[in-house]
């Protein structure tokens, strides 16, 4: 999916956004100097796999926060969770590192991936997410992002994700 397609399906889905064009940016750092006020929760998404196991996890937390993924591992029954190589973040959301977005779960049409939302993120009622690149940034309500995980079949929890 590309990012005019998801655009499309948004539109399809009547879920409400505005879109940011802005310069390509990797890192969350990077983001914060752009000169352009979005609204909403300026977010990272972390995909975790754990290590042994089957267990897939995309974390969207305040762009901030350090996860203590070791202690979010045990939470899902497992040892500890690592970073997914770029190979893997293609194939399960299509994108490549620095573009992470849970967009990218329409393509997850097994549902391997959970998600988890920090509520710090959540209660402030909007988000901040790349639209499948990272040269623009969509802003889109909790009840669209709802709508939109509905229609992926994709279950999320809203609560306290560990940090260091």
């Amino acid at each position: 999916m590309n990012q005019s397609e998801l655009l499309a399906l948004l539109d399809t889905l009547a879920i409400p956004y505005q879109k940011f064009d802005h310069p390509a940016v990797f890192t969350c750092e990077e983001s914060e100097k752009l000169d352009l006020h979005m609204p909403g929760a300026h977010t990272k998404q972390l995909l975790l796999k754990a290590k042994k196991k089957e267990i897939y996890v995309l974390a969207i937390v305040m762009h901030d926060k350090r996860v203590d993924t070791k202690a979010l591992a045990k939470e899902f029954g497992a040892q500890s969770f690592s970073f997914v190589s770029p190979e893997i973040l293609m194939q399960k959301l299509g994108v490549t590192p620095g573009s992470v977005t849970p967009f990218g779960l329409v393509l997850d049409t097994d549902k391997t991936i959970n998600v988890i939302i920090d509520e710090d993120a959540w209660e402030i009622g909007q988000f901040c997410f790349h639209p499948m690149k990272n040269t623009a940034t969509l802003v889109i309500d909790t009840s669209g992002f709802e709508t939109f995980l509905k229609y992926t079949g994709h279950d999320f929890q809203v609560r306290t994700i560990p940090s260091t």
